[in-house]
């Protein structure tokens, strides 16, 4: 089927207006298709949302989802839209298919694409492949999960165009044809339990990324995550395995205090480990996945070795905001699963005031207490998850409850000594507070620089 056969002259209901909703509305509404868009939150709460709508001329409900989906040839889903609620259930029935923004705007989507997965890393991965891929002269387009959906790019890509996309297991939930050229598998922990129900099905959710590859593809796999490698899923693709260990047999690998990589049949070292600008053994593996990546495009490693030196890696990923009076503020909003909190434990080296919590997603908080030992001095716990935390941590460290991450910092600095680090790694999601990471990340950056201006706290503005 055609692209003009699946989009032009059809009816495409679009559930969820946030980002992605707009972006495949726009899509589909360029490429001569008929949208309708559907949001259950009230249209106070998605003004800006529905005025973008109104001023593209596509037809809109909020509030809500009526039947007027189920008049449309098929329904495309937001991310954070769960495929169990009642109006996709009614699709369903209709036998209308379901899809992802991802997936539909895959169909036009003229250049290959890499698309990046996993529990951890995926951002900082996807974003330094991106930098790799530009500083080697591809016209690259780092999307999907980060920053802007797929749907927003295709229409700028040509031929010779890359996307780089970070995907989610929502993403790939509702996919058919979707199909990379490289994909990633970073790593695989207990995470979005809230959602899938499961570990099991997390992981089958996050193994789709590969059905629809072929000989021609390239899946590339963490030799160092036993998860990973236990199941090592089924794929037509060709396997290309890193490890920051020195298994030569590995695609890209570390050995003498180097890393190395196989492009071109033969080993050849692309940086030493020192010289990689984003420290922490996390970030050894995340820049071998990336080596790994550029290196299927033919990359020479001296570009790498350049990008890697000088890469500063991603907002609201073990960001440092500031030093007050001595005490160090760590931004590590992006940590949104206990995994994730693990590796921020690990890469901080002095002792650590650490503010934990938000909307759980099925996280085991005590697998901090022997990550922790000998580092945390306290926690601040915020959120819905915070007597969670307190139960599974509360015998083993000093916990307090803020009911603002205003309060939880200001909590955090009377208590610290100069030498000592205020770490944000919540090990939540963040939208019983927040709208997204990236807004709690920039509510804590705002409250330190309060912090250091010598101003009240209750005066920092959330915006």
């Amino acid at each position: 089927m055609t692209v003009e056969e699946r989009i032009r002259g059809r009816k495409v209901g679009i559930v969820g207006m946030a980002r992605s909703g707009v972006a495949v509305a726009r899509l589909v509404q360029t490429l001569k298709g008929s949208p309708f868009v559907s949001d259950s939150a009230p249209t106070d709460k998605i003004s800006a949302r529905c005025t973008e709508l109104s001023n593209l001329e596509v037809p809109f409900e909020a509030g809500g989802h009526t039947e007027k989906l189920l008049a449309c040839d098929y329904v495309v889903v937001s991310p954070g839209v769960p495929l169990n609620i009642s109006i996709l259930d009614q699709a369903r029935g209709k036998g209308l298919p379901i899809f992802s923004e991802m997936e539909v705007a895959s169909w036009v989507c003229p250049g290959p694409i890499v698309a990046i997965t996993g529990a951890n890393g995926k951002t900082t991965t996807t974003t330094l492949l991106g930098e790799i891929m530009t500083a080697a002269g591809f016209d690259t387009h780092v999307c999907g999960n980060i920053g802007r959906p797929l749907a927003d790019v295709v229409g700028l890509m040509k031929a010779d165009s890359v996307a780089v996309l970070e995907v989610s297991s929502f993403q790939l939930e509702a996919i058919s044809e979707f199909r990379p050229h490289v994909a990633a598998i970073l790593n695989l922990t207990a995470d979005h339990i809230d959602r899938h129900g499961s570990f099991e099905a997390y992981k089958k959710a996050k193994y789709r990324i590969t059905e629809n590859q072929g000989e021609d593809d390239v899946l590339v796999l963490n030799r160092d995550d036993a998860e990973s490698m236990a199941d090592n899923p089924a794929s037509r693709a060709r396997k290309a395995l890193f490890t920051t260990g020195s298994d030569r047999g590995c695609y890209s690998f570390v050995s003498d205090g180097w890393l190395w990589t196989q492009a071109g049949g033969e080993p050849r070292k692309v940086i030493g480990c020192e010289d990689i600008a984003i420290k922490g053994p996390h970030n050894l593996q995340n820049s071998a996945a990336a080596v790994t990546m550029a290196a299927q495009f033919g990359v020479e490693s001296q570009v790498m070795a350049r990008v890697l030196a000088s890469f500063p890696g991603v907002e609201h990923r073990l960001e440092k905001a500031g030093v007050v009076a001595g005490v160090t503020f760590i931004n590590d909003s992006k940590a949104t699963n206990v995994d994730s909190v693990r590796y921020a434990l690990r890469s901080v080296d002095t002792p650590i005031y650490l503010i934990l919590g938000g909307r759980d997603k099925g996280g085991r908080f005590g697998l901090l207490a022997e990550t922790g030992r000998d580092k945390i001095k306290g926690i601040v716990a915020i959120g819905e998850a915070r007597g969670k935390v307190y139960e599974a941590l509360g015998r083993i460290y000093p916990i307090q409850f803020a009911d603002t991450l205003e309060d939880a910092v200001r909590t955090c600095f009377e208590t610290a000594h100069p030498g000592e680090t205020v770490l944000l790694s919540p090990g939540c999601a963040s939208f019983d507070m927040f709208d997204n990471y990236e807004h709690r990340g920039r509510v804590f950056k705002e409250t330190v620089l309060a912090l250091r201006n010598g101003k009240n706290l209750d005066e920092t503005v959330r915006r």
